[in-house]
């Protein structure tokens, strides 16, 4: 059999388990892994790590990459700490930094996505995602000196990643006994909505005992910084005014797709796949090329489901590569499961059409962000 080279843009939830999974089954395989970052940043406990910085050692959530690659042959696996600039289809390359050339037989993109709080309109970057530099401890750091100095904090969106941050941050402020105001801003009528309604009234009641305000059935219409880059004014859809030290958005996220063909976006700037994973271009023609996790358009974009996805990947390029077994398919559902911690000690969720206590949750996640479970999340084993 001869060998192929498998090239995976990214290398986070979904990037590191295809590159484990071909270089585990697939022996004639070469996997070329690139990634801007030297290390996997474990954004499930951003919340905490961000409002907490005691909470964690910073080597149990910035974990290096090729660390998790040293039982492979040399001539098996490569990494590329750089960011792709281009994709030449007809070619089979990609480039990277818009110099080296690096050609494929197959391609992976798994490249995610952007946090809004990580775009220039905050001001300080906020990373609830990987951030496209490798200067993620740098970031984090700067982000947890500003949020542990503000006085007044705005947080738009309501939904787990807005709850989670204003309850670790209201907890942060209680324990170290600063006076902190905290203004939770939710564009729907309940904090949540992608819940049962006890969840999100749960979620509520716990982050005003966190005297959490939650300003409900407003948008967030614009934010501007003062020219000495300090105040806020973050302006609501009825004309009221807030103002902040620290804005951090957590609404929506952005492809990042920067580099990739626009034949393979759909409306919205996502890769559009067939069932099967593979990217779909406007020829229709059958692609060497697949894509999971964030950056693709299934619309649930969640740690556990890019994992998922990346075991279709895998499976389907083995396969293609060995012309042995089947072509799985991926279906991401329609039930969402989810545990949102309020704080060390409280939360919310659901699990199986359920919501959770709020015990169960702190054992589940609240307790430590699940950051114990980070390395297994892209080990080999």
């Amino acid at each position: 059999m001869a060998s192929k080279t498998v090239v995976i843009i990214g290398a986070s939830f979904a990037g590191i388990p295809v590159a484990h999974s071909l270089l585990k089954q697939v022996p004639s395989v070469k996997v070329i892994l690139i990634n801007p970052s030297s290390t996997f940043y474990y954004v499930i406990a951003a919340p905490r790590i961000l409002a907490k910085p005691k909470a964690f050692r910073s080597d149990q959530y910035l974990l290096p990459i090729e660390r998790e690659f040293v039982q492979y042959k040399r001539d098996a696996f490569e990494f590329i700490l750089g960011a792709v600039t281009s994709i030449d289809t007809p070619a089979r390359t990609v480039t990277v930094d818009g110099e080296k050339t690096v050609p494929f037989d197959y391609l992976v993109i798994a490249s995610g996505s952007t946090a809004r709080s990580m775009t220039n309109e905050t001001g300080t970057l906020i990373p609830f995602k990987p951030p496209k530099s490798d200067h993620v401890q740098l970031l984090i750091e700067e982000a947890q000196r500003k949020i542990s100095q503000a006085t007044k904090i705005v947080i738009a969106g309501a939904g787990p990643i807005g709850v989670e941050t204003a309850g670790e941050i209201a907890q942060a402020a209680q324990d170290r006994g600063a006076d902190v105001h905290i203004t939770l801003v939710s564009a729907k009528e309940r904090v949540l909505p992608e819940l049962k309604p006890r969840a999100g009234e749960t979620a509520e009641q716990q982050l005003k005992q966190l005297k959490v305000e939650v300003v409900k059935s407003r948008k967030v219409t614009g934010a501007t910084q003062a020219a000495e880059g300090s105040t806020w004014t973050v302006s609501l859809d009825n004309a009221q005014t807030l103002t902040a030290d620290v804005y951090i958005p957590t609404v929506g996220v952005v492809p990042n797709n920067s580099f990739i063909p626009q034949e393979f976006l759909d409306s919205a700037g996502w890769v559009t796949v067939d069932k099967e994973l593979r990217v779909q271009g406007k020829s229709h023609s059958k692609l060497p090329i697949f894509a999971a996790g964030d950056i693709t358009n299934n619309s649930m974009r969640l740690s556990f489901k890019a994992a998922e996805q990346a075991a279709v990947v895998a499976a389907n390029l083995k396969a293609e590569i060995t012309e042995k077994g089947k072509q799985r398919t991926y279906d991401q559902g329609s039930s969402l499961m989810m545990v949102v911690p309020v704080g060390s000690s409280g939360g919310t969720g659901q699990l199986f059409g359920w919501v959770p206590w709020g015990l169960l949750v702190r054992m589940i996640k609240g307790k430590d962000f699940l950051i114990s479970r980070a390395q297994s999340m892209i080990s080999a084993n």
